[in-house]
């Protein structure tokens, strides 16, 4: 879904974490006091992955999406990783929007991608209790199924496939970048996308011939033992302040059936108990969810949902 020239660009920010700054990007609202919105990305992807749902978003809510630590603009940032420190620095950006003063915005919704989604849970139950009135989960936050591997690294690429691959690849130019990602199930289709061109290269660091992911292949290691086995990640859905949103997508991260998640998985976690509804987005993949416009009139819906339930 290509951005229309007339949508506002968002603007470059940083946010004090421990260890450094914490980049991010912020789209402005028009009106004092409007929702803020805070869209965390999944385990190898970055800030510039929420362009279009944020497009959407802008104008009535204020959002900011921050590369998370060891990715993106923030990849300098140091070391220990895990999704605990994670929810620690989303949680240090709310407080730094106001979530926990009266003079900011009245209601703060919190949506999370694949990784991100268990950050936000883990957000929304642990250091950002009482920040969070809205949770929104894409593709994420409740547990996946865990491949059959004895270590962090075969279990990733199992369950990650080729977007793993370029994390210790070096390309010559960006048009080497694209021919890589078009090659692959769900981003290759939207190569062409300037929203996901977009995504493409803020992943990449240094210059031609020895361009590369920015992305910290410790961090990716850490987070994804984290987000596959850590029961307290794992079970932090069990203690939610809030009622959640999980959207899911039909197809998975290889583009074909079943997703990470189905009508049959779902219906064995006891989602009701938790407050939380799962709706399926159809015709959609794991990428495709934040990209399509079905994925992000479905993102952006159950947004404005979630912060109308607060009002």
């Amino acid at each position: 879904m290509s951005t229309p020239a007339d949508v506002r660009l968002p603007e470059e920010i940083t946010v004090p974490v421990e260890g450094g700054d914490l980049a991010a990007l912020y789209w402005a609202a028009d009106a004092p006091a409007a929702p803020l919105v805070v869209l965390v990305h999944g385990i190898t992807s970055n800030a510039m992955v929420w362009a279009p749902v944020a497009s959407a978003l802008a104008g009535g809510c204020q959002v900011v999406a921050p590369d998370l630590r060891g990715r993106g603009l923030s990849a300098g940032l140091p070391s220990p990783y895990g999704l605990g420190v994670h929810a620690a620095d989303v949680t240090a950006l709310l407080e730094a929007f106001g979530a926990d003063d009266d003079a900011g915005a009245d209601v703060t919704v919190l949506v999370g991608h694949s990784m991100g989604g268990f950050v936000a849970t883990l957000a929304a139950a642990g250091a950002a209790r009482g920040l969070v009135h809205g949770l929104v989960l894409v593709d994420g936050g409740l547990p996946f199924p865990v491949p059959p591997a004895a270590d962090t690294d075969t279990m990733l690429a199992a369950f990650l496939g080729p977007t793993l691959d370029r994390l210790g690849a070096t390309f010559p130019d960006e048009a080497a970048v694209l021919s890589f990602w078009a090659d692959h199930p769900t981003v290759g289709p939207w190569v062409d996308d300037p929203d996901v061109a977009a995504f493409l290269a803020r992943d990449l660091t240094g210059t031609g011939p020895q361009l590369r992911s920015a992305v910290s292949p410790e961090a990716v290691r850490a987070d994804g033992a984290d987000m596959l086995r850590n029961e307290a990640v794992l079970e932090a859905t069990a203690d939610l302040p809030v009622p959640a949103t999980l959207l899911w997508a039909t197809r998975g991260m290889d583009g074909g059936k079943p997703g990470l998640y189905d009508e049959g998985r779902l219906a064995d976690m006891g989602l009701a108990a938790a407050r939380i509804t799962a709706r399926e987005v159809p015709d959609t993949d794991h990428d495709s969810l934040l990209w399509s416009p079905q994925g992000v009139a479905a993102v952006a819906a159950a947004v404005r949902e979630a912060a109308a339930r607060t009002d």
